[in-house]
């Protein structure tokens, strides 16, 4: 449920310019987390989030850019594997089911991974789709998912 809750927040504020822990609380909440502030406040520790300034000049919470590299890719590589439940190809284009909720997220740690064939990503509720340059890639990237989702 942590992994969860913590893909969710990620997911929320690339979504919304979220200023405090009690806006991030209540948001948790809307979308059928229970958290209480104290939580998130772990939460946003563990996650190294940071406040910034956003295009509104407002503050809000964002990703940490000095632990981005290496605390994004594997805390974001762990919410991964957590949060898909399968993947397929058709052509250049990789389907990723996830549980719902967190496709957003799944889709964030690919961008992440700065993967040089994914041409982007667009996501759901449950479901990811991402372009690939290629169908030899896309053939590819799913024979690398197996790999990321066996290892767990």
């Amino acid at each position: 449920m942590k992994s969860q809750r913590q893909a969710k927040i990620l997911s929320l504020i690339q979504e919304y310019e979220i200023e405090t822990q009690m806006e991030l609380t209540d948001k948790l909440n809307e979308s059928g987390f229970s958290a209480t502030q104290a939580t998130v406040s772990r939460d946003i520790k563990e996650l190294h989030l940071v406040k910034s300034i956003s295009k509104s000049g407002k503050s809000k919470y964002s990703t940490s850019a000095s632990h981005t590299a290496s605390a994004f890719s594997s805390r974001l590589l762990t919410i991964f594997r957590e949060s898909v439940l399968s993947y397929d190809f058709a052509q250049n284009i990789v389907v990723i089911k996830t549980m719902p909720g967190l496709a957003s997220a799944a889709c964030s740690a690919l961008d992440g991974m700065h993967v040089s064939d994914v041409v982007g990503t667009i996501a759901g509720d449950d479901t990811g789709f991402l372009v690939m340059r290629t169908t030899k890639a896309a053939t590819a990237f799913c024979a690398e998912l197996k790999r990321i989702l066996v290892n767990q």
